[in-house]
C-alpha cells in the first residue's frame, strides 16, 4: 500500500494594489523617463539641464523634440517673448471674474483664463501638428501674463504689461511682484521652471492625455491639466508644505517647542505633511536636492531672515528620515524657495504650470499624432440581477 504525500501547499500570491493605476504601464511615450535614478527630458538627464540649459532651451527640447542650435534658441526664445501680450479683453474678462470671485483659488482662476484664451484663439479646433505647435508656444508665452494679471487683480494693482527686455522666469516674476528679480532669482526661478517642466504619465498629463484622446481640442485638454494639478496631492503640495513650515515657525517661536517635539505632535495627530514622498521615487526625488542647492544660495545672501526656512526645513527633513524613512520630493525645498523669493503662496501651483504647460503640449500632440482613445476597463464590485 502507497500512501499519498500530502501536496504542498501553494502559497497564495500577496494582492497586487492597483489603485490610482499603480505600476501599471498604460502607454508609451518618446517626451520623458522617470526612474528610481534618473528623470530624462527626450534623452537628456536633468541635472545637466538644470545645471546648463536654459527654460527656454528645455521648453524647445520638449516641444520639438531636440536640442535647439544657438540660433534655433534665440529664434524660439525671440517668437514666444512676441507672443507674450494677451488681447486686452482677455485680461478684463479675466480681471471680472476675479473681483466677483474673490475667494477662489488661483488655479481655478487660471483654468478660467486659459479656457478664455482659447474662444479668442483662432484654431483653437484644429488638431493639425503646426497648428498644435503653434498653439503650444501662445500658451507657454501667455500664461505667465495670465498669472500676472490674475494676482496684479488680487491686490487691486494695476495689471502689468510683459518686459520685451527679460527671459521668461523673469518676466514671470516682473508680472506677479512688480520687480524686476536679481540675476540669481531669475536663474533659480529658470531652474524650477526646467524642473518642473514635464514628468511622464502623472494625473495631470494624463488628464490631457485623457481629453486629447477624444479628440477633443488642446486648450480643453489644458483646462483639464489644471484642474488636476490643483489637487494638493499633485501641484498644491508645494503651498502645503510652506504652509507647514509657517505653522512650525509660529509654534516653536522663542523657544516654545523644538522642532523634534511639533514634529512628533504632527505625526501622533496624523497631520499629513506635504512635500515628502513621492509614487514613484522610493530612495528620494533627485530635483528635491537641485532646487535645495540653489535656494540655499539665496537664504545664504539673504542672511538669517532667509537661512532660518532653510535650517527649519532641514530639520524637519531630517525627522522625516530617521522616524518615517520618507524622502522630501521637490516640492519641500520649492516652498522655502519661492517664500524667501517674496513669492505669494497661493501663486505656487500656478507657476507649476507655467513650467509643465511643455509637457502637457507635448504630451497632447504626440497622442494626437497616434491617437486611441483612452477607455479602461473596471472591475465593478456591486450588486447583480435585482429586480425593479
Amino acid at each position: 500500500m502507497v500512501t499519498a504525500t500530502p501536496a504542498t501547499p501553494v502559497p497564495t500570491a500577496k494582492p497586487v494594489d492597483t489603485r490610482g493605476l499603480a505600476n501599471q504601464v498604460i502607454g508609451e511615450t518618446k517626451i520623458c523617463a522617470v526612474t528610481q535614478t534618473e528623470l530624462i527630458y527626450r534623452g537628456y538627464e536633468i541635472a545637466d539641464l538644470a545645471e546648463k540649459a536654459t527654460f527656454e532651451g528645455v521648453a524647445y527640447l520638449v516641444l520639438i523634440g531636440n536640442k535647439p542650435t544657438d540660433a534655433e534658441l534665440a529664434a524660439f526664445s525671440n517668437e514666444v517673448k512676441g507672443m507674450r501680450s494677451v488681447q486686452k479683453t482677455v485680461i478684463d474678462q479675466l480681471a471680472a471674474v476675479v473681483r466677483a470671485a474673490p475667494t477662489a483659488h488661483p488655479m481655478s482662476l487660471l483654468r478660467t483664463g486659459v479656457s478664455i484664451l482659447g474662444h479668442h484663439d483662432a484654431e483653437c479646433e484644429s488638431n493639425a501638428p503646426d497648428a498644435e505647435l503653434r498653439k503650444s508656444k501662445r500658451l507657454l508665452a501667455q500664461i505667465p501674463t495670465l498669472i500676472g494679471a490674475i494676482q496684479r487683480t488680487i491686490e487691486n494693482k494695476p495689471v502689468l504689461e510683459p518686459d520685451a527686455s527679460l527671459g521668461h522666469a523673469a518676466n514671470l516674476m516682473w508680472m506677479m511682484t512688480g520687480k524686476k528679480p536679481s540675476e540669481l532669482e531669475a536663474r533659480i526661478m529658470d531652474v524650477s521652471l526646467i524642473l518642473y517642466a514635464e514628468h511622464d504619465f502623472n494625473a495631470s498629463t494624463f488628464t490631457c492625455r485623457c481629453i486629447a484622446s477624444t479628440e477633443s481640442d488642446m486648450h480643453s485638454a489644458v483646462c483639464g491639466g489644471i484642474g488636476a494639478l490643483k489637487g494638493p496631492l499633485h501641484g498644491g503640495a508645494n503651498e502645503m508644505a510652506m504652509e507647514m513650515l509657517k505653522d512650525l515657525d509660529k509654534d516653536c517661536a522663542g523657544g516654545k517647542m523644538t522642532t523634534d517635539a511639533w514634529m512628533q505632535r504632527a505625526f501622533a495627530e496624523k497631520r499629513k505633511l506635504m512635500g515628502f514622498g513621492h509614487r514613484v521615487y522610493k530612495n528620494g526625488d533627485h530635483r528635491a536636492g537641485i532646487l535645495r542647492r540653489w535656494g540655499l544660495k539665496l537664504a545664504e545672501q539673504m542672511g538669517p531672515s532667509g537661512k532660518k526656512w532653510f535650517d527649519m526645513g532641514d530639520e524637519v527633513q531630517a525627522i522625516m528620515l530617521r522616524d518615517k524613512n520618507i524622502h522630501p520630493n521637490v516640492d519641500f525645498p520649492c516652498g522655502m524657495t519661492y517664500f524667501i523669493m517674496g513669492i505669494p503662496v497661493p501663486q505656487y501651483t500656478p507657476i507649476f504650470v507655467a513650467a509643465r504647460i511643455t509637457g502637457w503640449c507635448a504630451h497632447i500632440m504626440e497622442q494626437h499624432q497616434n491617437n486611441r482613445i483612452i477607455r479602461p476597463l473596471a472591475e465593478y464590485q456591486g450588486a447583480m440581477n435585482l429586480k425593479w
